[in-house]
């Protein structure tokens, strides 16, 4: 199956008819995004992830309009339109990180990854090319799901109106920087799933990070909370989606590029990684 993606691409693949053409960094992009739209597995999760993306998020505005007349002062108080409309995120995190380590730990279940590095022998091609793939897709579609769930929920939200428009402060950044968010915790399954190579070990890691570590935080003595929760791979990326102060969280900019850092470090330890081991 990998020959034939890879003879698709355009990989030179060693046999006497492609032994002309190259081995570039274009021709595995290609074969990459032939791997990804061509498996069902790949395509259903997505669909998950956007799903819980839009579909709660529209829900939530839709049973906060419905029961606005009767919601307690204080809860009017901390309302949030733009984050009611995004609050589908927390879920299409976990479905979109799943499908990030899916993306190269299935290779390395079936065993199919030894045909891919044997037609990349470079090997690093191969994971830049996963991640480039998979994170254009994402951000793309995560996008217009932020988008679907943002004006899809001030419409709810515009009966009793409390709506907010794209225009407000922070409402476009909210709004992008969750498809950049959500973004980053796919790549961070490409590298978690490059580095453990397996696909258990691979996903129970991310709920580790994304679930169970910022509860472990609250662990910590309260007074170094605000020194230690902010920091966190996920508090800080979350950030990005802040319209109001919170305590345990970075100015936007700074907690995503902190998130991006993170990512980034996980990724360069599975390239090195990659290099050194055997498949």
């Amino acid at each position: 199956m990998t020959s034939a993606i890879l003879h698709k691409g355009s990989v030179a693949l060693g046999h006497p008819a492609h032994r002309g053409l190259r081995v570039t960094q274009g021709r595995v992009l290609h074969s990459e995004w032939i791997k990804l739209r061509s498996l069902r597995s790949t395509f259903f999760t997505m669909i998950v992830g956007i799903g819980f993306m839009t579909a709660i998020g529209l829900l939530s505005c839709l049973t906060t309009a419905m029961s606005w007349a009767t919601t307690a002062p204080q809860e009017k108080a901390g309302f949030s339109a733009i984050t009611a409309s995004l609050s589908g995120f927390s879920l299409a995190q976990l479905a979109i990180g799943v499908l990030g380590v899916l993306v190269i730990s299935g290779e390395y279940s079936t065993g199919m990854i030894r045909a891919t590095l044997s037609a990349v022998p470079t090997r690093l091609p191969v994971l830049w090319a996963k991640a480039a793939v998979f994170g254009s897709v994402t951000l793309v579609l995560t996008l217009l799901a932020s988008l679907i769930a943002f004006f899809g929920g001030q419409a709810f939200l515009s009966s009793q109106h409390i709506q907010a428009a794209i225009s407000d402060p922070g409402a476009a950044r909210a709004v992008v920087g969750a498809a950049l968010y959500l973004t980053l915790v796919g790549l961070l399954g490409v590298a978690l799933g490059a580095l453990i190579r397996n696909t258990a070990g691979g996903i129970a890691t991310l709920f580790g990070i994304v679930l169970v570590l910022p509860l472990l935080s609250y662990a910590v003595p309260e007074t170094w909370q605000p020194n230690v929760l902010p920091y966190l791979p996920t508090s800080a990326g979350e950030a990005i989606m802040d319209v109001k102060t919170h305590v345990f969280h970075l100015a936007p900019w700074t907690g995503l590029a902190v998130f991006a850092l993170y990512t980034m470090t996980v990724l360069a330890a599975s390239a090195v990684l990659m290099k050194r081991r055997d498949a």
